[in-house]
């Protein structure tokens, strides 16, 4: 490799993966490496993917397809859920050197170091069993975004919903050590975060894999017990998650922020069956109308999946239904994809491309009448907004309840909280003046 030695990143997916590329740039940067576009030359480049719908596939092989255009004598590694899942697909495109699962993420380092001293390498390193101790090689490597900062507690999933090949790509549900992150916490606090968000693939699974006896709820009250954190932001929750002790947390403790996003998916009984996502929809409503009742300023995102193998008008109707009455300040609206060697690629009454198409379209339209009916009640009241940037004279952040806001007439500085009173909607945003 030449002198200078750069290293470029290209992230697919979720926050879970971009922590995690953050915990191979350190070590990357630590050893010598200078981070770079991944649009311009480097010795080194690294694709972190997805593989959660098949068009996130075909991204990430367009990507890795792309690196050595730059520099054709680059070493290109590919890592991340796809990798995990599809190592012999990706071993088929000659522009890819190195495929390296999830469960092998941590070894990068390693591997690059061997290659600069001239060491064989194996071309792909794929191991079905995940190391239950690999938070120690995350720990401290945080991802830093704007005012907040992101905090892994867990990963992995045990519950095999018919439809994700996540449990494939990232192996069953393991915590990390309360000590580990509370410890993290302070550190972050130290360097003047105000706002954590907890991340992880299904944080409501939190500890039933350690031998404290401690769950979610139970970190969360360690957490707010760090001097410096104001605000605790929760990544996302399935609804069947959402404990009486944990609507009981959010209804008492300051620090937690009124929002949640929720794994939601479907609210018709039918096609939650066959998604296996073991709960129905009373539970759906039940949960999030008693957390709302609890935490009146409670706002809610959520993902949900159109055009699932059986989804007819009814059940489709029944989904928008619920949304409607439960009410989503945004949706991440996905139209179903068939995913290899999962139960649901296997179902009959597969929805035809047009029809699911037309379904994401009529939810987008649900989804903006919710917006605009809600966020009509924030006008004349007064919010808590936690100012990220400053352009053009105005200030932009985020409510308690992650409201974008636009702030007029004045340029805060990064990281401050202030309070600001809304006088009208913007396009996707409230906008105010700072009291």
């Amino acid at each position: 490799m030449n002198s200078v030695k750069r290293v470029a990143f290209y992230t697919l997916g979720c926050k879970v993966n971009q922590y995690e590329t953050e915990s191979i740039k350190k070590q990357l940067t630590d050893m010598g490496y200078e981070e770079v576009d991944f649009t311009e030359a480097a010795e080194l480049y690294i694709v972190n993917s997805c593989t959660v719908t098949s068009i996130a596939d075909r991204k990430t092989r367009n990507i890795l397809r792309r690196a050595k255009k730059s520099n054709e004598n680059a070493l290109v590694i590919a890592t991340g859920c796809y990798a995990q899942t599809n190592a012999g697909d990706l071993e088929e495109i000659e522009e890819i050197d190195y495929v390296i699962g999830n469960s092998d993420k941590g070894a990068i380092l390693n591997l690059v170091k061997t290659i600069e001293d001239g060491g064989d390498v194996a071309r792909t390193l794929h191991r079905n069993i995940f190391d239950a101790n690999e938070y120690e090689e995350l720990e401290f490597s945080t991802l830093r975004e704007m005012t907040r900062a992101y905090i892994k507690i867990q990963d992995g999933c045990n519950n095999f919903c018919s439809y994700c090949k996540i449990p494939f790509a990232r192996g069953k549900s393991r915590s990390r050590r309360i000590e580990s992150v509370v410890e993290e916490s302070r550190k972050l606090a130290a360097e003047g975060f105000k706002e954590l968000i907890i991340i992880g693939i299904n944080l409501g699974a939190y500890g039933e894999d350690l031998d404290e006896g401690m769950n979610f709820e139970d970190l969360l009250r360690e957490i707010s017990k760090v001097d410096g954190i104001e605000r605790i932001r929760i990544g996302s929750m399935y609804p069947d998650k959402i404990t009486d002790e944990f609507i009981e947390q959010m209804r008492s403790n300051v620090k937690l922020m009124p929002h949640l996003h929720i794994s939601l998916q479907s609210c018709d009984d039918k096609v939650l069956a066959g998604m296996k996502r073991n709960y129905d929809s009373s539970v759906i409503r039940d949960r999030l109308l008693k957390l709302k009742a609890a935490v009146p300023e409670m706002e809610y995102t959520a993902d949900v999946i159109v055009g699932f193998p059986g989804e007819d008008v009814e059940g489709f109707k029944n989904t928008c239904d619920v949304i409607e009455e439960i009410g989503f300040s945004d949706l991440h609206i996905f139209q179903y994809s068939d995913r290899e060697n999962t139960v649901a690629s296997k179902l009959p009454g597969k929805v035809s491309p047009s029809v699911k198409k037309e379904r994401a379209k009529a939810l987008e339209e649900v989804e903006l009448k919710m917006f605009e009916t809600n966020t009509k009640t924030y006008i004349g009241e007064t919010v808590k907004v936690l100012v990220e940037e400053s352009k053009h004279g105005k200030s932009y952040g985020y409510t308690e309840n992650y409201l974008r806001t636009e702030i007029a007439d004045y340029v805060g500085q990064a990281n401050e909280i202030i309070e600001v009173e809304i006088n009208q909607l913007k396009k996707g945003m409230l906008s105010g003046v700072k009291k």
